[in-house]
């Protein structure tokens, strides 16, 4: 691994992954293979999660393609260096901040949409001019194998390479120093991770998970709000690290809520679930047991069923659901819908703040003030109100989570952020070092009182105009006092001197 990285290292060093013809070259190339390969990718996915053809292209690579157009049109705005504001001493300098890559970076992939959760932090690392590794899930191991494959085909194999592997080989990979790490995936190895990366004070980003609330209040279109959560939650069979894990609602509401999920799932997958080319499996055999193991003692409104020979968990509801009980302690990933009873707003928000930090907390009302009171009394990765999982899909929100459920974020100019450094620069001349005098030895009192002048007063342009004039008025004061008998002669300057 040592080798490896730097090898990758002297590919960077060389300079070449830094002008933006290059960039571009290499997201425009990443393009075409997602185009080109389209069938060996959806192929590869639909193996690992008996994802049809139709559910990949939208829900992963439609994602990835839109993603590279946006940062084709908008990383020649995002590469410029941007003016920065001057106090006084610095008036007559240039001063502006210049983005420039970080360096070698790793990114760590996630299984679950294991095309969008790797190469979308890639897209962002190559647009900021960076050498990537690139680490997918051994969890999704046809898609980690066709991207070891491929990436190499199309990028740069000196500047973006794939380690395929598992805990062994992401273990030594953590072992050497990189300039940015990204991970997505659980939060006990993002602990992991955030440790070996401390050893050589390298930045994280990590994309975690977590307990993503629903509250639905009474003021609100019930039908569309269960027919959104009912596609949020069981996509991908339940797991998407922002799907909605447990809806909090009054007891009321409970039982319109499963008839209506209910009739949901029959329109969305028909009357044989198990059978729909629309319906995902547990990823493997552990993930299964461990998701069906929080069912036990629970009060099932519907589903529940299970094939393990398949690993097939039906959509499932579950009600009257106790706080206390494992499916309220752990991030479910699963398709396994839990309603807790609460009996108002304000009680919905106190169950979410004295947990941890959910990567989205989803709000259903037609209510504005009670929107905007959730939202500002809880704390969350991001908010999507009246649906879910949607914010994820608009480029220009940054996506993140915030405590347990991670730090950092990415996609769009985010993405390109994440992965640069953005370096202020200040070029000044050697003109005026007559005024430098003033932080030059020795000190005095007047040089404090200038120094508070030059640093501490806040101008505007109004003000700055004035000054101007003011100091203008002064020199033409200074001169019509030395050369009265000019003015004389020219009135038009006795005029200006005047004021």
């Amino acid at each position: 691994m040592e080798r490896l990285v730097q090898r990758v290292r002297s590919a960077f060093a060389s300079g070449r992954s830094r002008p933006l013809r290059f960039r571009r070259q290499q997201l425009e190339a990443l393009r075409r293979m997602l185009l080109e390969r389209e069938k060996d990718l959806v192929g590869a996915v639909g193996a690992d999660l008996r994802k049809s053809e139709y559910n990949v292209y939208t829900q992963e690579l439609v994602v990835l393609l839109g993603e590279i157009d946006l940062v084709l049109e908008k990383l020649p705005e995002w590469v410029r260096a941007k003016p920065a504001r001057r106090n006084l001493p610095t008036m007559l300098d240039e001063a502006y901040v210049y983005p420039e890559p970080l360096g070698v970076v790793l990114i760590i992939g996630a299984w679950n949409y294991p095309l969008a959760l790797t190469l979308q932090p890639l897209i962002g690392a190559i647009a900021a001019g960076n050498a990537v590794i690139v680490k997918p899930s051994e969890l999704s191991e046809n898609t980690a194998n066709i991207l070891a494959k491929l990436l190499p085909q199309y990028l740069d194999p000196d500047l973006c390479v794939v380690v395929n592997g598992g805990v062994e080989e992401t273990t030594e990979l953590l072992k050497e120093r990189f300039d940015h790490i990204l991970y997505t995936g659980s939060t006990a190895v993002g602990k992991i991770v955030m440790a070996a990366a401390s050893r050589h004070l390298t930045p994280v980003t990590l994309e975690l998970g977590g307990k993503s609330p629903c509250y639905i209040d009474k003021d609100c279109d019930l039908e569309a709000t269960c027919r959104r959560i009912a596609w949020g939650k069981y996509m991908n069979c339940g797991q998407t690290c922002i799907a909605p894990d447990y809806i909090l609602c009054e007891p009321s509401l409970q039982e319109p809520i499963v008839q209506k999920i209910r009739e949901t799932v029959k329109e969305f997958y028909g009357d044989n679930v198990k059978e729909s080319p629309d319906y995902e499996r547990i990823i493997t055999a552990r993930h299964f047991k461990r998701v069906l193991s929080l069912l036990e003692g629970q009060k099932i409104a519907f589903g529940g069923e299970a094939d393990e020979a398949t690993r097939y968990i039906a959509p499932t509801v579950l009600t009257d659901v106790d706080p206390e009980t494992r499916v309220m302690q752990e991030e479910i990933f699963g398709p396994i819908l839990p309603i807790v009873p609460v009996k108002s707003a304000e009680e919905a928000v106190k169950f979410i703040n004295d947990r941890e930090k959910p990567l989205a907390f989803y709000i259903f009302s037609r209510n504005k003030k009670l929107v905007q009171r959730l939202i500002d009394s809880t704390s969350s990765g991001g908010v999507t109100v009246n649906d879910v999982i949607m914010h994820f899909m608009l480029a220009s929100l940054p996506f993140g989570g915030v405590g347990f459920s991670g730090m950092g974020a990415y996609h769009g100019e985010h993405s390109f952020n994440t992965f640069s450094h953005q370096r202020p620069c200040l070029l000044k001349s050697f003109k005026g070092e007559s005024a430098n005098k003033l932080r030059y030895p020795p000190n005095s009192q007047s040089k404090v009182e200038w120094s508070k002048f030059f640093f501490l007063k806040r101008f505007n342009r109004g003000k700055l105009g004035l000054l101007f004039l003011a100091m203008l008025g002064l020199v033409v004061a200074v001169l019509a006092k030395k050369h009265r008998a000019m003015l004389s002669r020219r009135p038009w300057l006795a005029f200006l001197a005047g004021p």
